[in-house]
């Protein structure tokens, strides 16, 4: 989503991840926004969403790991047999994305405040001024 801070922070790791696995014919890094796309049976729930999509078409996964560019290079590395390893450059990547500690609190909802509607829960479930995705 364009207008999440999680997903701004994400984005220069997985420019440079697909960067990594760039030329290897088994591999395709990509991004959508899915508050302008949709696709059959494939929920998201929060930004950002990271999915793994195997060759059968059977075979989504949610990724859970962490969000560093070391964690999503062992994840691909571990799916696809490769061994694509870090350079200096990469970790500074990762060292870049890092939040800043000052003014950031430990706890808490990050989607909390005056941006951010309050979340109602409707009959059977459903999230009343929301659209569904």
């Amino acid at each position: 989503a364009p207008w999440c801070g999680h997903c701004k922070q994400l984005a220069p790791i997985w420019d440079r991840l697909g960067e990594k696995f760039e030329g290897m014919d088994n591999v395709v890094i990509a991004k959508m926004d899915s508050t302008a796309n949709e696709l059959d049976d494939i929920q998201i729930e929060s930004f950002p969403t990271l999915k793994w999509f195997g060759a059968s078409e059977d075979a989504v996964e949610e990724y859970e790991g962490g969000r560093t560019l070391k964690d999503l290079v062992a994840f691909v590395n571990e799916k696809v047999g490769a061994s694509v390893t870090l350079t200096v450059e990469d970790e500074a990547v990762d060292a870049a994305a890092e939040p800043e500690d000052e003014g950031m609190e430990e706890e808490g909802d990050p989607y909390e405040g005056e941006d951010y509607g309050e979340y109602d829960e409707g009959e059977e479930g459903e999230e009343e001024g929301h659209d569904e995705l």
